[in-house]
């Protein structure tokens, strides 16, 4: 294919932003070798190919590092050209969609830092539910206007789509664990409930979800470290 001599990535198996550009590759049909990292103990390569953040995922296309997630993913989409497309090519869909999952995200990482801190205050929760109704009511009118809910029979995941699953595929099962409640009940939210039980159809997102079992375990050593670091 175009553009394709090397590719790696290296990840950490439970990051939802690493998860996000393997779906990517995988949606568009990229050969690429996987490299996990330990960021307990980061190698020599990953602090090479990202001295500024020291973070994963790193793209690295023929010996050229890209850092940082959505970079990833637009650079992906640019470089292989071919379809399926990850984003439109019209400028201001393209930017619609850039905002979205930029939203998305912040709403993950609240929830990734609850999660960590292992405490959902009465503030945390007012403040999640206030942004999930925004993204059920908003996104449902701002992207699918004339649909019912996302289908994916006649077209691969998008960018928008990519982020939504990497962000919260997990998300509602670790909350019921962690803090009794369900996070994306297809009772509240049923534009976003059904968004992404079609995404866990589609055989590219089924075959690199991480364990649930193993991302709670993990989850809790996240947990018991905040603490014990608290104490």
């Amino acid at each position: 294919m175009e553009g394709e001599k090397s590719v790696k990535l290296h990840g950490m198996w439970a990051s939802p932003y690493v998860l996000s550009v393997i779906l990517a590759l995988k949606i568009k049909g990229i050969e690429f070798e996987y490299i996990e990292e330990n960021l307990f103990n980061k190698s020599e390569l990953l602090l090479k190919y990202n001295p500024v953040h020291k973070k994963v995922p790193i793209l690295v296309h023929n010996g050229l590092p890209i850092s940082e997630s959505t970079i990833i993913l637009e650079y992906i989409d640019e470089t292989w050209t071919d379809p399926p497309h990850l984003l439109p090519k019209d400028p201001y869909l393209r930017a619609k969609h850039q905002f979205w999952a930029a939203y998305l995200q912040q709403v993950s990482e609240m929830l990734g830092k609850t999660l960590t801190e292992g405490e959902a205050t009465d503030e945390f929760l007012n403040e999640y539910t206030k942004k999930m109704d925004v993204a059920e009511e908003f996104i449902k009118a701002d992207m699918f206007p004339n649909e019912n809910y996302p289908s994916f029979q006649d077209a691969k995941p998008g960018y928008l789509d990519i982020m939504l699953y990497s962000f919260f595929f997990g998300a509602s099962e670790i909350v019921e664990e962690f803090f009794g409640f369900k996070l994306l009940t297809a009772e509240k939210y049923p534009f976003l409930a059904s968004w992404t039980k079609a995404l866990s159809q589609i055989p590219e997102v089924k075959d690199v979800i991480p364990p649930k079992a193993k991302l709670l375990e993990l989850f809790h050593v996240m947990r018991q470290r905040h603490l014990q670091a608290k104490s």
